[in-house]
């Protein structure tokens, strides 16, 4: 159980970083942790017009490859759901919207390596 505390703290940490970076970029913070049935969006954020849906992966090394890979098609099936239901709920039916990855990578006394995928995926079914 404890392992499972970590990697939450982790993932609390690596979205707060993304959502500084995405600031400093220029995007607007709508929401953090959006939570329905179908699952959850790490950040909902506004680029111009575009409402963005945006996947956040930390990891503490490459080890297991870089943390993109872990939005696997199952994972962007999830997040494209939750994006729906989020749409849906604030009528924003014909918004203009893609879904983007954050990856990071902590190092030890240095600085995060960032890593920003604009539409990285398309709404998948």
């Amino acid at each position: 159980m404890q392992e499972k505390k970590g990697n939450h703290s982790l993932g609390d940490r690596g979205e707060s970083i993304a959502a500084t970076f995405l600031q400093g970029a220029g995007f607007s913070i709508v929401e953090r942790n959006f939570r329905c049935v179908c699952g959850e969006l790490d950040i909902v954020a506004r680029d111009g017009r575009s409402i963005v849906f945006v996947e956040v992966k930390c990891r503490n090394n490459k080890a297991y490859g870089p943390p993109q890979l872990a939005v696997t098609p199952f994972k962007q099936r999830q997040i494209s759901k939750a994006a729906l239901v989020w749409l849906s709920k604030r009528r924003l039916y014909d918004a203009e919207a893609r879904f983007d990855v954050v990856a990071i990578v902590l190092h030890d006394h240095d600085l995060p390596e960032i890593e920003h995928i604009r539409n990285a995926f398309d709404l998948a079914y």
